[in-house]
């Protein structure tokens, strides 16, 4: 299949490389060239995994949009939920009717995308789809290197509009066989791991994040207070989803910790044995607060007051968030409220979800 991989991130790089292995066509598009300069010059990413290391040879490595995903049947955007909008603007002019547009995992970004892509002027018939976390727990070892610790194992998997689920579903099996449907992109959303894991992670060692180089929040960091905290706040997501009406499995956070069930199989453990994810991370700019909090749990605390669903650990730990930026991000852009969907009713809601917003 061809595949359209954009950005330049630690999971582009790990789905281009995976993905190239396994027999697809894969155009790698990503638009800092000086960064990626050393794919370019060898058409490779070297990939790291149990196996050893070996170059991937990737189809075409572009900074052209246009380029990656022109006859793209598949458009996989693994970038952070912070570029999304930036990438929607050079997506729109370049996306063909029949295309589907995987984001793992996408802050509702499946919903978000697709307007933006209208706003400027696409009016190809495109299916969106999001899932719970990104298909590779993985790490850049250099400009043109990226190691795999592990392969998600189940990827609930929601599509807007709703009414095109089978077909996009059909396309995205092809490179992720392990997709579950999640009933809609609302419900794909809410299975985001991000915003769960991350916020009290980086809120309650704040301390040790800014004093220490290097902090391990995976591994130091994920102690029994900590522990709690997650828990009941995947509680409140859990809570949610079923206000909404989405029945399970609603995929607990738990089972990351505890067992195989959960997106990657037993991972925490090799997650930390890795020592990958040992990093310097500034509380200001990095992605668990400026896409997992300032976006994610916003989104998450929005959808409980519009269903109407007590959320106390969410917003609590937004308001501490808050806190340390210097604002209120309860009215961020990634709430319902910005969004212009906290007006709908839970009726008109489902509707958009199936058949998407009316020309």
């Amino acid at each position: 299949m061809e595949i359209a991989v954009l950005g330049g991130g630690h999971g582009c790089y790990a789905a281009a490389a995976d993905l190239g292995e396994q027999g697809h066509g894969i155009r790698l598009w990503r638009r800092d060239a000086q960064a990626l300069k050393p794919v370019q010059d060898s058409s490779a990413i070297y990939l790291k995994d149990d196996h050893g290391e070996r170059p991937v040879i990737l189809d075409l490595v572009t900074t052209d949009i246009g380029q990656a995903v022109k006859g793209a049947q598949l458009i996989l955007i693994p970038s952070p939920a912070i570029a999304q909008l930036d990438i929607a603007r050079a997506l729109a002019p370049h996306l063909q009717d029949g295309q589907v547009v995987y984001l793992p995992p996408g802050t509702f970004g499946s919903y978000v995308m697709s307007q933006a892509v209208r706003r400027h002027g696409c009016a190809a018939d495109v299916a969106w789809a999001e899932t719970g976390t990104l298909p590779w727990l993985a790490r850049k070892h250099g400009a043109d290197t990226v190691a795999i610790t592990m392969r998600a194992t189940r990827l609930p998997t929601g599509v807007y509009p709703a009414r095109q689920a089978q077909r996009a579903m059909q396309v995205i099996a092809q490179a992720f066989p392990c997709i579950e449907p999640c009933k809609d992109a609302l419900s794909g959303a809410l299975m985001n791991a991000g915003p769960i894991i991350h916020p009290p992670l980086i809120m309650m060692n704040a301390a040790p994040l800014q004093h220490f180089p290097e902090w391990d929040i995976h591994n130091e960091g994920t102690q029994p207070a900590v522990r709690a905290v997650t828990t009941q706040l995947d509680k409140e997501r859990i809570a949610v989803r079923e206000a909404l009406g989405y029945a399970a499995p609603h995929f607990p956070l738990s089972d990351h910790y505890e067992n195989d069930q959960w997106m990657y199989g037993d991972s925490h453990k090799k997650l930390v044995d890795s020592g990958d994810w040992r990093e310097h991370i500034d509380l200001y700019t990095h992605r668990y607060m400026t896409e997992d909090t300032v976006m994610g749990l916003a989104f998450l605390a929005s959808v409980a007051d519009w269903v109407q669903c007590d959320a106390p650990v969410a917003k609590g730990l937004l308001a501490i968030a808050g806190g340390i930026l210097g604002r209120d991000l309860r009215k961020g852009e990634r709430t319902l409220g910005a969004l212009g969907l906290d007006r709908l009713s839970p009726g008109q809601m489902r509707e958009l979800l199936a058949q998407g917003e009316k020309a």
